[in-house]
């Protein structure tokens, strides 16, 4: 339900700027994405924040590379982001990771437990996020690139992988 939504969500994100927007106080306010093939765009154009409309609109984008590669761009932003209220909802701009396992329960044995464990995140210094600026994500190189033992092999990745000859694999 609600707490594992939450408790997700606090760890699984892509956000180029995590507040308690509302896109229905205005007509001109829309949440729009576009997916090419080769990119996956969510644009916010002219959203407000809730009972903060006096601040302006925010007009900012994600856009979702199929090479790894993620952009964050902010048209307008009328406000520093460090002066948006995280009351009602959490202010954040980066990225997270996250997964869960069930495991039983040793109390209730008809019951399990939810564990959730945070890959990695990255959190933007939001005083940067301003008018016309934008953030560019790119991927570090993974054990999954290598084609061939010899690529394992001379590789320097510095995760602690290895060749798996039976899959072909660097895993």
């Amino acid at each position: 339900g609600d707490v594992i939504h939450r408790m997700l969500t606090a760890t699984q994100y892509v956000a180029p700027l995590m507040a308690n927007f509302n896109p229905s106080y205005s007509r001109n306010s829309t949440v729009q994405y576009l997916d090419n093939g080769t990119v996956f765009v969510v644009q916010w154009d002219k959203v407000y924040l809730q009972g903060k409309e006096d601040m302006g609109s925010f007009t900012f984008q994600a856009a979702l590379h199929s090479t790894g590669r993620i952009v964050f761009g902010y048209k307008e932003i009328p406000v520093p982001v460090l002066q948006i209220s995280a009351t009602q909802h959490p202010v954040k701009a980066g990225l997270s990771d996250a997964f869960m396992i069930l495991n039983p329960s040793p109390d209730v044995p008809e019951s399990r437990r939810r564990t959730i464990y945070e890959y990695h995140r990255v959190e933007l210094d939001t005083s940067k996020i301003t008018n016309m600026s934008a953030v560019e994500f790119t991927p570090l190189p993974t054990c999954l690139q290598h084609q061939s033992c010899e690529m394992c092999v001379t590789s320097e990745l510095t995760f602690n992988c290895s060749w798996c000859h039976v899959l072909q694999r660097y895993l």
